[in-house]
């Protein structure tokens, strides 16, 4: 009979340890398929990573306070699109609103959609740039040899100049990449029609 006690009491521990493991799996699992919308949000609201910030209005204060706005781009390896600033830089007060463009080339035969990310350098002044208007918010589709020119409306929130963290930075960077988005084949053939 303690036999018996013994081999249900052993059967009811694996039980329960097979269980604790198939939630910590599941849970895993929940983890990895929210993680990237959440690391998304938690980089807009604070700027890690030199996430901008979304801006719905302009600035309502202009300062007498300049900063040069470099603009760079590149795309992912395989992605045969010409992809550069128009402009390499411009000097804005802050609080000024901004205007810039990068254009965007298929050098392929083929049709070609891609998304840009972004960032700004240094990393730090992330929260404060804010973009009203930006392609990288929507994916771009070009047809073989099309090009297009895509604008940023942008400007360093006036807010900069109350983080003494951030007295010293004269230039920021405003970085591009674009990357090919997968399309299905019909897709794809309703672009060309």
């Amino acid at each position: 009979m303690a036999e018996m006690n013994a081999t249900h009491t052993v059967k009811h521990r694996n039980r329960r340890t097979f269980g604790v493991l198939g939630l910590a799996v599941a849970g895993m699992l929940g983890l990895s398929y929210a993680s990237v919308p959440l690391y998304d949000w938690f980089c807009r609201v604070t700027g890690y990573g030199g996430t901008t910030q979304v801006a719905e209005t302009e600035a309502d204060t202009v300062l007498d306070r300049e900063i040069k706005i470099r603009f760079d781009a590149s795309t992912a390896r395989g992605m045969d699109w010409a992809f550069q600033p128009a402009q390499r830089e411009i000097t804005l007060k802050v609080g000024e609103n901004g205007l810039a463009y990068y254009r965007a080339e298929n050098n392929t035969d083929r049709v070609i959609t891609g998304a840009a990310t972004f960032n700004v350098t240094p990393l730090k002044a992330g929260p404060y740039f804010a973009k009203m208007e930006c392609f990288c918010f929507t994916e771009q589709t070009l047809a073989p040899g099309e090009g297009v020119d895509m604008p940023v409306a942008f400007f360093v929130d006036p807010e900069i100049d109350q983080d003494i963290n951030l007295d010293e930075v004269k230039t920021i960077t405003l970085s591009y990449t674009f990357f090919e988005m997968e399309k299905e084949p019909d897709e794809l053939a309703a672009l060309t029609e």
